[in-house]
């Protein structure tokens, strides 16, 4: 054989492991996406029934409601809060303890199941932006300043 046919016949064949190794990969992964909308995409979607997705948006002003349950004999604290877009809002359900860093009017993502125009959330994570500092590297950083 020539060099030239060698070089090709190597590359081809490279070529189809990488495409089957890429159609493996992603159809193993196909089950654990989770999609990510806004509450104008999820309000727009028709077939969005009980699979889990995520929620993202920011928490509307004076939305959260706490209130203590009790639940197989144990108190959980059962959250309802408003998140939006400023185009549309969802409100969501949550029973658990919720992240330090969530608070109204900053950015959060939930995941969980929507129905009846409503969202049961699982976990919730809060957003912040680049400039986070944790409260006890900010309360040593000001001791610091002080002295």
């Amino acid at each position: 054989m020539k060099a030239k046919t060698k070089r090709l016949l190597t590359l081809s064949s490279l070529m189809i492991i990488f495409v089957i190794g890429c159609i493996i990969v992603f159809y193993n992964l196909r089950g654990n996406l989770v999609f990510f909308y806004s509450p104008t995409e999820l309000l727009e979607k028709k077939n969005i029934n009980s699979q889990k997705i995520r929620l993202g948006g920011m928490v509307k002003k004076e939305s959260v409601i706490k209130e203590m349950i009790v639940e197989n004999n144990s108190k959980i604290q059962k959250i309802t809060f408003v998140v939006t877009d400023f185009q549309n809002e969802i409100e969501v359900n949550y029973k658990g303890i919720l992240p330090d860093l969530f608070k109204e009017e900053q950015g959060v993502v939930v995941e969980g199941i929507f129905k009846n125009n409503s969202f049961d959330a699982i976990s919730v994570l809060a957003k912040h932006d680049e400039n986070y500092m944790p409260p006890e590297l900010n309360d040593i950083k000001l001791e610091k300043v002080k002295n």
